[in-house]
């Protein structure tokens, strides 16, 4: 377990956990370091159906996202998946954008800072979670993909 405020001095390590350090609280740019490493690390049961996708390491969501998504604060969503869910894909269709991940570095770091749960799980359930949906999986699914038991 980590010792004193994680949430101000957290770094990530080339393992992929979160160490503690002095300086800073984890950056854009080490939420994509550890997204990154998750998406190695994603089930076969989502990875086989996905195409080349993007992930996008910002702040908050956007104005326009916390009003579609009708958002009381920017802290009450952690990650958005943002393409053409699986079931209404046609081959037909010409693709008009790439797939994107979308994980808000503040509200993930606020939410690990309360739960107490290592960064890099973190980001990986908020991957799997956004991929899932996106997917036409139900949270159940999820939770049994996580665990290593598949889709039902």
């Amino acid at each position: 377990m980590y010792e004193g405020s994680k949430c101000a001095v957290a770094t990530p390590r080339s393992s992929g956990k979160i160490g503690l350090m002095a300086e800073r609280a984890p950056s854009l740019g080490d939420l994509e370091a550890l997204a990154e490493r998750a998406l190695t690390t994603i089930p076969r049961a989502l990875k086989r159906h996905l195409a080349p996708l993007v992930i996008r390491v910002e702040e908050f969501p956007d104005e326009e996202t916390e009003a579609a998504m009708e958002l009381e604060s920017p802290f009450d969503i952690l990650g958005l998946y943002r393409g053409v869910a699986l079931p209404h894909k046609s081959l037909t269709d010409p693709r008009a954008q790439m797939d994107m991940v979308f994980l808000y570095r503040r509200p993930i770091l606020d939410y690990w800072c309360e739960s107490g749960e290592d960064l890099g799980d973190v980001v990986r359930h908020v991957l799997i979670h956004e991929i899932g949906h996106h997917l036409g999986f139900s949270d159940e699914d999820m939770e049994r993909i996580e665990e290593g038991g598949g889709a039902g």
